[in-house]
């Protein structure tokens, strides 16, 4: 293996994570998500009413925000204000397309939740890190729903999560880093469901191509990542069995 990671992880070793609910106040969903050197605040609010298009249908929706504070890369950066750059946006849609994976809309009812993943610092991996965390912070969302009877039923239906690997020098690593990020020929973003079912793949090849065995080993390395990223979201869930009946 001519790659040495700078952390001096295995290939298939994740960079220690963690989920710390509650971390604001005011959300009924909330987590710190840390994943290496990367930090993404994940909130979830809940608002009466749907878009136009479900209104009367009595079928709930979720959408998703994402941004990047200035300082949470070396170089600051301007903030987004009246014009989203093209990456936010289409990192802000895998986060809503892959988190509507969990929910029953019907038994949500007419209501939206809204997903904030706000970037605190970012050494790669902030999307799939977003999608892993908001799910901890929908969890806790609908959990308080529950408790306040807003909701006669648990909507969620499956558990998400998500994470990145990467072909460096022809051979797979799963949880970039920046440095890794930055080097791959080739960098994927998996989304899995907790039977491993995948819920989205993007990926693409940076430099030169990939065969079909490079691909499988990319998604073999995935799901021992997902495998361990569903158990600490459980651990984060206090009540599990009442969220999934």
């Amino acid at each position: 293996m001519a790659w040495q990671r700078p952390d001096g992880r295995k290939p298939c070793e994740l960079r220690p994570h963690s989920f710390a609910p509650n971390f604001t106040r005011f959300a009924p969903g909330s987590v710190l998500a840390k994943c290496g050197d990367t930090q993404v605040l994940c909130t979830v609010s809940v608002a009466e009413g749907v878009p136009k298009f479900l209104t009367g249908s009595g079928n709930g929706w979720l959408t998703a925000e994402y941004r990047m504070l200035p300082s949470a890369t070396q170089k600051r950066q301007e903030r987004e204000l009246m014009k989203l750059s093209g990456r936010t946006q289409e990192i802000q849609r895998l986060i809503g397309r892959s988190l509507r994976a969990a929910l029953d809309f019907e038994a949500l009812g007419e209501l939206t939740l809204t997903v904030d993943a706000d970037v605190l610092q970012a050494d790669a991996g902030t999307r799939t890190m977003a999608i892993t965390g908001g799910f901890v912070a929908l969890a806790h969302a609908i959990s308080q729903l529950l408790q306040e009877g807003v909701l006669k039923r648990s909507p969620l239906i499956e558990q998400i999560a998500a994470i990145s690997v990467g072909l460096l020098q022809d051979e797979p690593f799963l949880d970039l880093n920046y440095v890794e990020d930055v080097a791959a020929d080739v960098d994927f973003n998996i989304v899995m469901n907790q039977k491993l079912a995948i819920i989205e793949v993007q990926g693409t090849a940076e430099a030169g191509s990939f065969t079909r065995q490079q691909l499988n080993q990319l998604l073999d390395f995935s799901e021992q990542g997902i495998q361990k990223l569903l158990l600490a979201q459980k651990e984060a869930i206090p009540d599990w069995n009442s969220l999934f009946l």
